[in-house]
This record gives structure tokens, C-alpha cells and sequence, in this order.
């Protein structure tokens, strides 16, 4: 079980001085705080053999997610804490991670944060191409949509001419990968320390970036741009078969925009990535219409649509290179919250496809139970990324509790 004590230690301390010092000043004014915590049991089965060796088919394990808050200043200064554990059959995916500590002040039109932070940026469903920031854990979730905290420090600015984000990322976190007994994994184990950089510095490079994000009546758009170690490692492999991977040094940037028009949304997200090693263009481009309150009773069921195309072809990191997205978001908006998005990406080249499912509904006041579902149907064996994962169907039932 791994994780970065030489980064969360000190900030730790230094947080906890300041929690100390803002009690002490704040005796006679109002302080209030808040906290929660989830304890999530889940199991993952997988519908099919192993395609490597050593690889199981049921993971059973259990989740805790504390979170705290503390607020003072009437509001403009805060401390947010949000910790992350889980136990599970596979020694890789049992791991521990600060996904956020953070000190936030607000002060008339900008807003200052320094410590760990989760940053999230897109507009479309199938992939987050802009989504930069954070570090990827690839052992949570398949689909990239659960993040590892980043150091940080964020200032923001609002005016009349829009959102303007600078941040300055002092330190890289590596992404962790299956064990032996996990599923979607590659042939050999990857072992995340063994991960090399470009950059001499390592992990310790200086790294920034910028986002200006606007409106203009139904049109929000977003521009960003990054300089800094990639948070996609890149892999080769040598005539042994041995897998090379190394962190390079990239810019990225990005544009995203949303279109609202009546029952319907229109999404684009695209990206253009240079380094040393590979330039490429990527982009996302869809739309999603809703049926609003079908039955009377505020029943609503979006469908989506969306066209995913990667210049690096079948080396694409996410499989997603020259695909089609189609899927419906259904919410009853009943006062259990359930909702159901199911969908599945076909690649307009070859035979792959994969189908997905995921619903939720929360039970009582503090319980809910979620299901996914993944199904990788006829994939391609060119397919540099998936064809790891063909025989990795998977249901995951996980039920949770909240304190």
C-alpha cells in the first residue's frame, strides 16, 4: 500500500498549526464545522476467466471517505478535508490517498487555495480531454472519473470579462496500476515506481497552469493550458517484452465549451498536446436532449450522443481514437435520487465496443446502493489499450452508509 508521505506530512502539520491558530483567535467569534463519513462495502465480479495469469475473478472490499470542514471568518476562510481508504483482494488496490486539504479564503472578487485539491474541468460524458490537473486513480475506477489529490496552490479571479484560474503545481503524483491478482491490467505488473520522468527533476518539477472560463447567454466556453510532467505515462516495449514507461514533459491546451438551447445541450472538448516524444490533437464533440417530466411526475430521460477521435490512433491511452458514443441519462427525481446513465462507445474502425451501465438510488436518509456495469464486446486485437482488458467484463454492487 503506497502512497506520497513525503508530500502529505508536512502539510498536515502545517494545516493542523493553522486549525490550532484559528481556534485560538476565534474563541470570541463564530466558528462551525462539519463532519461525515462513508463507509462503502462493494463487490466486483468479473464474468470471465482471467486472460493472465494469477488473475481472480470476485474482489470484495470496503471503503472510508471522512470528510471535515471547518469554517470561520463568516464563511471566507475554511479548512476541507477529504480522505480516502480501501481494502480490497487485489494488494494494488488496496490503498490510502488525501484526495483533499486545502486552506480556501474568499475575498471580495478572488479566492485563494493552498494544499491538496481536486480540480475538475469538461463538458462531455464519454471522456474528459481538458481534465488536467489531477492524477488519475486508474485503480478505483475504470472509467477515469475518480482522481488523486493534488498539491496545489490556486488563485482565482472574477470580473466582468470572466473566471481566470492560475495554479502552481509544486509536486507530480504517479498513477497506480492493478496487481497480480487485479483485473484490467496489463500482462506484466507495473510497478508505479518504477516509472521514470523526463525531467530531471522528477517528480519535484515546478509545474503550472491557467483556465479563463465565461459566459455569454447560452454559451459557456472555457480555454486552459498546461506546462508540466504528463499525468499519462508513456509506454514502449522492448524486444523482451518488458514494459518501458516514463512521464514526459508536455504543453497542453484545451478548449471546452457547452451550448444551452431549450431541452438541448451541445458539448465540445478538444486538445492539443506537444512534447519531445509525441504531438497530437484530440477532440470530443456531441450534443444530449431531454425529455423533461414525462409521466407528470418530473420522470426525465436525456439521450446523448458524442464523436470521440484521437490523432495517436490505436496508441491512445483511453482506447478512444475514431469512436461513437451513445447513451440515455434517466433521472425520477423522486426524493430516493435515482438515476440510471447507460451507454455504450463503438470504435467506427474495428469491432470493439463497450457497453456500460450505472445506477443509483439512496435508501432511508443515510444509506445508498449503486451498480455498475462493463462489457467489452468483440475487441479488436490491434487495440493497443483494450486488449488487455477483453476478458474483464465486470458487475460492481457497493452500498453505503453515511454518518
Amino acid at each position: 500500500m503506497k502512497t506520497h508521505k513525503t508530500v502529505f506530512l508536512p502539510l498536515v502539520f502545517i494545516l493542523l498549526l493553522v486549525q490550532n491558530n484559528v481556534l485560538a483567535q476565534e474563541k470570541d467569534k463564530k466558528v462551525s464545522h462539519d463532519f461525515e463519513l462513508e463507509i462503502e462495502a462493494e463487490y466486483r465480479y468479473f464474468t470471465n476467466d482471467g486472460q493472465f495469469q494469477d488473475q481472480e475473478d470476485h474482489f470484495p472490499s470496503i471503503a472510508f471517505r471522512p470528510e471535515y470542514n471547518l469554517r470561520w471568518n463568516k464563511g471566507y476562510e475554511s479548512i476541507n478535508f477529504t480522505g480516502f481508504f480501501r481494502l480490497d483482494q487485489d494488494d494494488n488496490r488496496t490503498h490510502w490517498d488525501i484526495r483533499e486539504l486545502y486552506y480556501q479564503k474568499a475575498k471580495g472578487n478572488w479566492e485563494f487555495s493552498a494544499g491538496l485539491k481536486k480540480i475538475y474541468w469538461g463538458v462531455t460524458e464519454s471522456n474528459h480531454l481538458v481534465d488536467i490537473i489531477n492524477q488519475t486513480d486508474a485503480v478505483e475506477s475504470f472509467d477515469g472519473e475518480e482522481k488523486l489529490g493534488q498539491p496545489m496552490l490556486q488563485y482565482t479571479l472574477t470580473s466582468n470579462y470572466g473566471n481566470f484560474d492560475f495554479f502552481y503545481l509544486p509536486y507530480h503524483r504517479k498513477r497506480g496500476f492493478p496487481g497480480k491478482k487485479g483485473r484490467l491490467r496489463f500482462p506484466l505488473i507495473i510497478d508505479e515506481d518504477a516509472v521514470t520522468y523526463e525531467s530531471s527533476a522528477k517528480e519535484w518539477r515546478q509545474d503550472i497552469a491557467f483556465r479563463w472560463s465565461h459566459y455569454f447567454g447560452a454559451f459557456d466556453i472555457g480555454i486552459s493550458h498546461f506546462y508540466g510532467n504528463g499525468r499519462e505515462p508513456l509506454f514502449s516495449f522492448d524486444n523482451s517484452g518488458n514494459i518501458n514507461a516514463f512521464y514526459p514533459v508536455i504543453n497542453q491546451t484545451g478548449l471546452d465549451f457547452q451550448i444551452t438551447h431549450n431541452a438541448f445541450l451541445w458539448k465540445f472538448e478538444s486538445i492539443y498536446r506537444s512534447s519531445k516524444t509525441q504531438d497530437f490533437f484530440a477532440l470530443v464533440a456531441g450534443i444530449e436532449y431531454t425529455f423533461s417530466n414525462i409521466d407528470g411526475n418530473g420522470l426525465d430521460i436525456g439521450v446523448l450522443g458524442e464523436y470521440l477521435y484521437d490523432e495517436r490512433d490505436e496508441l491512445a491511452l483511453n482506447a478512444l481514437q475514431n469512436d461513437v458514443f451513445f447513451g440515455s441519462r434517466i433521472a425520477f427525481n423522486d426524493t430516493q435520487d435515482t438515476s440510471i446513465l447507460i451507454g455504450g462507445i463503438t470504435d467506427l474502425e474495428t469491432s470493439s465496443k463497450i457497453f456500460s451501465i450505472e445506477a443509483s438510488r439512496r435508501i432511508a436518509s443515510s444509506w445508498k446502493v449503486e451498480l455498475e456495469g462493463r462489457f467489452f464486446n468483440n475487441i479488436d486485437t490491434n487495440e493497443f489499450i483494450l486488449s488487455n482488458f477483453r476478458e474483464d467484463s465486470f458487475l460492481k454492487l457497493s452500498i453505503s452508509k453515511f454518518f
